[in-house]
């Protein structure tokens, strides 16, 4: 599976324990950065994720910072894009199989960095869309994203 990566530099040390993670398991990872914990501005790499998730470049996005607010924030005003902020794997499961996910906001400073985020991951990326009266929801939100007059 594709999958983009992008992290501020407090997200940093964490996303490339993940990196290595996904590609353990076979995934192909896109890393949209930062490359080091030289404060960033977490928005310009956001959105180049989500940008990549908008265009079907890839299938999921997973972003990093520390609370995983500001990335979903930026992520989410990328139409096309539905990101969560995701601090357990009962959250992820909910994330992708009510509202069909396709970012994965991390918390860095607020998940244990040992174990913790791999079932987040494990658990978003194997969790399928529901449908049904989830969908009727989404479309809600789609013509809304779809309007000219949105606000």
């Amino acid at each position: 599976m594709k999958i983009g990566i992008g992290s501020d530099h407090r997200g940093y040390r964490l996303k490339t324990r993940i990196i290595n993670f996904l590609k353990r398991k076979g995934h192909k990872v896109f890393d949209f950065g930062t490359n080091s914990e030289e404060p960033v501005d977490y928005p310009e790499i956001g959105i180049k994720v989500a940008r990549a998730v908008a265009k079907k470049g890839i299938k999921f996005g997973i972003l990093l910072c520390y609370t995983g607010q500001g990335m979903a924030i930026t992520a989410n005003k990328v139409k096309g894009v539905r990101a969560a902020v995701c601090s357990c794997p009962e959250i992820a499961r909910s994330a992708r199989a009510h509202n069909d996910a396709n970012v994965l906001s991390i918390p860095a400073g607020f998940v244990n960095p040992n174990r913790e985020w791999q079932s987040i991951i494990d658990t978003f990326l194997n969790t399928k869309f529901e449908g049904s009266r989830h969908r009727r929801r989404l479309n809600i939100i789609k013509r809304y994203e779809d309007s000219p007059n949105r606000i």
